[in-house]
């Protein structure tokens, strides 16, 4: 690479990362509604250089929801050698809830319906939850007919739960997740009265 196009480089590597975190705090606050202008004035760029990225809205839409994801995939697949399979489930509803929690269930959920790229990346988180989730079903830890898609539906209502409190309670859904993890476990359980949700 020639002298010249390095800085031109660094500067478009930079431009990108800084309209990526913009994007995430802007459809945090405002969901898909989030306007470019609003994303470029956050991440201190012209709008033009929001295009040149990203050739629509959907696309960065798209490049957000996936990124959020594909962290938790990350977790997800470390988790997935940890010697303790009970520590690595809390750890793992844990860093989902959080996700959940700063970046809003319904933008992901409608970015997952329009995007099959995202769909892609849900559906990959999907599959490694499965893997913490059998895991932990081998060593008797949770009941032995709770699914990775379980586990990640009830990890978003501890999220929805504690935002239909009386105020406002960022940390409320560490309540509930913990209830909701104890409550995995096998004693005394009772049988399931439907079959768990099928993955897409």
């Amino acid at each position: 690479m020639p002298p010249a196009a390095r800085p031109a480089r660094v500067d478009a590597v930079r431009n990108r990362a800084a309209l990526l975190a913009a994007a995430e705090a802007e459809f945090a606050e405002r969901g898909t509604d989030a306007s470019i202008a609003g994303i470029a004035q956050r991440a201190g760029v012209a709008k033009g250089t929001v295009f040149r990225h990203f050739a629509t809205k959907d696309d960065l839409v798209a490049a957000v929801a996936s990124d959020r994801f594909a962290r938790l995939e990350a977790v997800a697949r470390r988790l997935a050698e940890s010697p303790d399979p009970g520590a690595a489930l809390r750890e793992f509803t844990s860093a989902t809830a959080e996700v959940l929690q700063q970046q809003g269930l319904t933008f992901l959920r409608a970015a997952s319906e329009c995007s099959p790229v995202v769909a892609g990346s849900r559906d990959r988180l999907l599959a490694s939850a499965d893997v913490l989730v059998e895991r932990a079903r081998r060593d008797g830890i949770v009941r032995a007919d709770v699914t990775g898609a379980d586990v990640l539906l009830l990890t978003c209502a501890t999220v929805h739960t504690a935002a239909a409190g009386p105020g406002p309670a960022p940390d409320l859904w560490r309540r509930y997740l913990t209830i909701v993890v104890d409550g995995l476990r096998p004693e005394s359980a009772s049988p399931l009265p439907v079959p768990a949700p099928q993955q897409p």
